[in-house]
């Protein structure tokens, strides 16, 4: 109940209303929002795809990992920005909505398998760079994370469609 009251008062701030009662807000946010998902998962898929070995032969994962990384994180921001601004609009319907929490869910796997990827194999990438087949660690990890984005952008999908559809408790 303690959270519930939580998410109601940032329903209920001013950033809030301000967003929620304007008529280009929200559709802005919500527009700047699937262009920084996309791209954060565009350059994502291009080195999972690699270290599957499927595309991007040519090229080296560090490589791919240096022209595209900065990219990655700064499209995350705004991703994260946008994600934070909708999700005040309606907080507290938000987190009754099993397809959010599913996303926040698989934004976390994410986020861990990246940081196992990168404490583990990837310290030992001079080994396999250049080398067409990748460890199995790495493949699994590339898999898992290929996984793991597709169901953040179906869920999210759904988020749109489903926010009248689950309803927090008076």
């Amino acid at each position: 109940m303690i959270l519930q009251s939580l998410w109601q008062s940032i329903e209920n701030s001013s950033l809030s209303q301000s967003i929620a009662s304007s008529e280009v807000a929200f559709p802005l946010i919500e527009t700047f929002h699937v262009f920084a998902v996309v791209t954060v998962i565009g350059t994502i898929a291009i080195m999972d795809l690699r270290l599957l070995g499927l595309t991007s032969r040519k090229w080296t994962a560090s490589s791919i990992s240096r022209d595209t990384l900065w990219l990655t994180w700064l499209a995350f921001l705004v991703a994260v920005i946008t994600g934070l601004l909708m999700f005040v609009s309606k907080a507290a319907t938000y987190m009754v909505n099993p397809w959010f929490l599913v996303k926040m869910a698989m934004l976390a796997a994410a986020g861990i398998n990246m940081a196992v990827l990168h404490r583990g194999p990837w310290r030992a990438i001079a080994s396999w760079d250049s080398a067409l087949a990748v460890p199995g660690s790495v493949r699994l990890s590339a898999a898992l994370s290929l996984t793991f984005w597709i169901v953040v952008i179906f869920c999210g999908r759904f988020i749109g469609f489903t926010l009248g559809v689950y309803q927090p408790p008076l």
